[in-house]
């Protein structure tokens, strides 16, 4: 089996994850994350009990600097488990 590098795996989980949790921050600024929460939950026959927050540039940031971190984290385990594996 191919052994993965465990820098590049976390690496590309991590700006994977960033990025959904970015384009999550795109939609609460234009106000469009209620909507498409209302939406998703209404496929599910789910009434929504959550409401969207106010927008706030600085809980953004953070947002996504976590999801990068845990998501490199997590792919670093990921990789380091594949190889483990597949010795």
């Amino acid at each position: 089996m191919h052994k993965l590098s465990v820098h590049k795996t976390g690496l590309s989980l991590g700006f994977f994850l960033a990025f959904i949790y970015l384009v999550w921050v795109v939609l609460v600024a234009t106000g469009l994350a209620s909507q498409l929460l209302n939406w998703k939950l209404g496929l599910l026959f789910l009434n929504n009990p959550f409401s969207v927050g106010a927008f706030s540039l600085a809980a953004s940031i953070e947002l996504i600097i976590i999801t990068f971190i845990g998501g490199y984290i997590w792919g670093a385990i990921f990789a380091g488990i594949w190889n483990w594996a597949h010795k």
